[in-house]
């Protein structure tokens, strides 16, 4: 399969990202150890100081912040140590050529029309684990604080900073956009017991922010933009509690 052609958008670095085909399946195998290590350190720290166990929803965060932690660190260490270059211009992370404020809007717009999806889609009403563990005003501000700063942030850095230049470059731009934001609505899934309805309307968020990255060339814009989405709908939750979001 001969790649895509560049995008006009993109800096030419992102056209033709560093990584390879390895290196991505590198990542995404390293993923699951990952996952384990950041479990297992949860637990251990639960074992140790008994009050740990009381902040289930503080655990559960804390294990995504481990696992990303472990993941960028050895992404950091394949981008520095083997191609030399510098972490945050790698995934490009620079500052959207319209600002952050644009960013912003766009990712409350894309809340909306997610909103008004879910109207025609009708989602049904799921269990979700982790509203479920929000019982208290600290758990509660520290999932609010992670979703809106820590989350976005990672997540974009991952699926459109890492892996959605390396599809632009082996598939036509549409297709790479619609595929990281599947790939994106997959990592989603389980929080909402895998219903269909729930998983293509955040696909549609993550095409969104795929969309924004391809045509600024700055994965700081996407992140500001999820970050903006994430606000809309936690403010919602807390109008309207034990509502079940999109």
């Amino acid at each position: 399969m001969n790649p895509a052609e560049p995008s006009p958008w993109m800096p030419s670095r992102q056209r033709c990202p560093l990584w390879g085909t390895l290196d991505v399946l590198f990542m995404l195998g390293f993923a699951l150890p990952a996952l384990v290590a950041a479990t297992l350190l949860v637990l251990a720290a639960a074992m140790v100081w008994p009050f740990w166990r009381s902040l289930r929803a503080v655990q559960v965060l804390a294990m995504q912040f481990l696992f990303w932690g472990l993941w960028f660190a050895a992404l950091y260490g394949l981008i520095r140590w083997k191609y030399g270059e510098r972490f945050w211009k790698a995934l490009g992370w620079v500052r959207p050529p319209r600002g952050y404020a644009q960013a912003a809007a766009l990712g409350v717009l894309t809340a909306g029309g997610v909103i008004g999806a879910a109207i025609v889609l009708r989602p049904p009403r799921v269990p979700m684990p982790l509203l479920e563990l929000l019982k208290d005003p600290l758990s509660l501000a520290v999932v609010g604080a992670f979703a809106i700063t820590l989350g976005p942030v990672c997540e974009e850095l991952a699926f459109r900073g890492f892996l959605l230049p390396w599809l632009v470059r082996w598939i036509r731009p549409a297709p790479a956009i619609l595929l990281s934001g599947a790939l994106f609505a997959a990592l989603h899934g389980p929080e909402y017991a895998w219903s269909w309805r729930h998983v293509v309307l955040i696909g549609l968020a993550g095409a969104a922010f795929g969309l924004v990255r391809y045509r600024t060339g700055s994965t700081a814009a996407a992140a500001m933009m999820h970050a903006a989405y994430n606000l809309v709908f936690f403010a919602t939750l807390l109008a309207q509690p034990g509502g079940n979001l999109p």
